[in-house]
This record gives structure tokens, sequence and C-alpha cells, in this order.
């Protein structure tokens, strides 16, 4: 049956705001916290000029002596006045560091991770002044802070460490935006990393068997990341994995001839590319205890005997993860079409 959208759905208000709001949560690096510019920042750079300079010359008012009457409510709103006008430079101050600096940055993956970091140290600063300003005793207010940060530690010891383990994720880096993983048994693209939860673009799973994308996200609290080995298919000092493509043939098959095959194809399609990929491969391996591993510049073909009677021919080649689908999809209907050209040398099993 074939699916149809209704106009009116797609003007629906309520539906428009929930697909803002999932864009805005799920939006890739560097969007979510998108750098304002000049143009578009002069108004609410102007009036939080107004607020600094309303603020401030209140505060001053208030702190002269020509309006003191040394009432106690009176250093309750100088504190007020301190607290909010402390408050609003911090604002702006983020704003103008997003502006200026962040916005300088050219990795966006790098620009997404230090505005997150500003915002967190912004948001304490923000509720250390609104308690300095509130509670005129700082004994008092050092014990009470200390026996509920006991009370919630213990009450919310899951979401502080999703919260850690953020942190853990920021400076070590086990993953970033925008690369490929699998943790616990998800697998996808990392779309959002927030304070407490990761969020995937779920690729294979049950619905598919590629890896291509499933149309589902997939959302784990971020303290997995301490208890469960995370696999990387985007480290950045070599983006690529090994890939096979195999088929079973007889053994009375010209096993020569199916080798240079298979070999040339993958060549013709990705051979320059490989040699690349392999240089690189190469060079890490050379770095590390491990150099002694035979990696050769093109496509490695093996021979298996199987368990059902027949021979396993096996190419194996460097690619992209997230264009190994597409590539092994165009390599498999190659390979056939030149191995079908000779079927007294190749010999598949029969259906």
């Amino acid at each position: 049956m074939k699916q149809t959208v209704k106009a009116s759905d797609e003007l629906n208000p309520e539906k428009q705001r929930d697909i803002q709001h999932a864009l805005q949560e799920m939006t890739p690096a560097g969007r979510r916290f998108e750098v304002p510019t000049l143009r578009r920042s002069w108004r609410s750079t102007l009036i939080y000029a107004v607020l600094i300079v309303a603020l401030g010359g209140a505060y001053y008012l208030s702190h002269s002596r020509l309006f003191a009457t040394g009432r106690t409510y009176e250093a309750y709103g100088e504190r007020l006045l301190l607290g909010g006008l402390l408050i609003v430079a911090l604002i702006a101050a983020e704003r103008l560091t997003r502006m200026f600096l962040i916005g300088k940055l050219s990795d966006e993956v790098l620009r997404y991770t230090v505005a997150k970091l500003l915002r967190f140290a912004i948001g304490l600063l923000i509720i250390a002044i609104s308690l300095s300003a509130l509670l005129s005793n700082w004994t008092t207010a050092l014990v009470s802070l200390g026996l509920i940060s006991l009370v919630l530690g213990l009450a919310l010891q899951a979401p502080l460490t999703n919260l850690f383990s953020w942190f853990y994720i920021l400076i070590r880096a086990p993953y970033r935006i925008g690369d490929r993983i699998k943790l616990a048994g998800a697998s996808g693209d990392v779309i959002g990393v927030g304070f407490f939860d990761t969020t995937l673009w779920e690729f294979g799973g049950e619905y598919v068997t590629t890896d291509h994308p499933s149309g589902r996200i997939i959302k784990f609290p971020n303290s997995l990341v301490l208890s469960s080995p995370v696999y990387n298919y985007s480290w950045p000092l070599f983006p690529f994995i090994w890939n096979e493509i195999r088929f079973y043939v007889a053994y009375q098959s010209d096993l020569d001839f199916i080798a240079a095959t298979m070999r040339a194809v993958v060549a013709a399609e990705i051979g320059d590319e490989m040699r690349e990929h392999v240089a690189t491969y190469r060079a890490l391996l050379a770095k590390t205890l491990v150099d002694e591993i035979e990696v050769t510049d093109d496509p490695l073909v093996l021979f298996r005997a199987s368990d059902n009677g027949h021979i396993e021919a096996i190419v194996r080649y460097v690619v992209l993860p997230k264009q190994a689908g597409q590539i092994k999809t165009a390599l498999i209907r190659k390979m056939l079409e030149k191995l079908n050209e000779q079927p007294k040398r190749v010999l598949f099993p029969a259906p």
C-alpha cells in the first residue's frame, strides 16, 4: 500500500513544533550551539548592554551614602542587584565568546565541545552567584549545601555518574559527534552527546541487514562508556575498516582465475584509494609493537575450506565505514558479472 502524507499533517502546528524540538536535540555538532553573528545579535547585545547599565546604575545608587538608611532590606536589595548585574554580564560574555572566539574554530566538533563546556561553566557560576545573592551567611550556606549535596549524591547517584561520564567523553574522546560506534549492543552514528545521555542514529539493527541507517535513534546513558567497550569505526588517525566479500565455489574451480578476477575488480574500483589508506595504516603500525603484521597495498584474496563442502573465496580491502555497504554492493555485482562469464572455470554451488 502506498504511504501518503496529508497536507493537513504537514501544516499541523503541533507536529511542526515536535519536529523543530527533535531537530534541536538531534542536530549534529556546532548547530545546536549555533554561533551568533554580528548581524543577528546586535539587538540582543544592545539589550544586554542596557540591562548592565541599568543594573549597574541601580546598584551604584543603592550603595551610595546619598540613599543609604542602614535598613536590612537595603543590603539584601544590593546583593540582588549585584547578583543580577553579574549574571547578565556572564551571559553577555558567553555570547561574545561564542561569537568572536568559538566561532573562529574551524573544527565543528571542537566548536561543539568548547561551547558545551562554556555553557556548563557559566551555569555553575550563575548558581554560585544566585546563592551568594540570596544567602547572607556563607558559613550556614556551605553547611546546608554540604548536607544537601550528600543527600542528593545518594539519591541522584546515576545522574551524577552520567554527568561525570560526560566529562570523560569530552576529555578522553572515546567517541565524538559524527563518529560511527558500537557500544553495549547499540550501533550507530553519534548525533548528540548531552550531559546525561548520548544519541545515536542507528545503522543496521533488526530491520536492515547492511550498514545502512535503520531510521531509528538510540539513546543510552553516558555511564555505559565506563563499563562497556567502545568500538569506534571513525578513529581520526585511521577512519577506515577492513571489509570482505566472500563466495562459495566448488573444489573443481580455477582458484587462480577467481583470485585474479576478484583482485582486479577491487583494484579497478578502489585501488588508488586503498593504497593511500594502507600506507597510512602501515605508518601507524610502524609506531606500535605490532608492526610485524604483513599489510599489502593490493586487495588480498584468501581461500578457505568450508564445512558445507565448498571452497570459500574471500577478498579483503579497506573502505570508509559509512561507504562499506554501497561499495560492497557495487563490487559484488561486477565480480559476479566477470565470474559468470567463465562458467567452466568458476563452478558455483547448485541452488
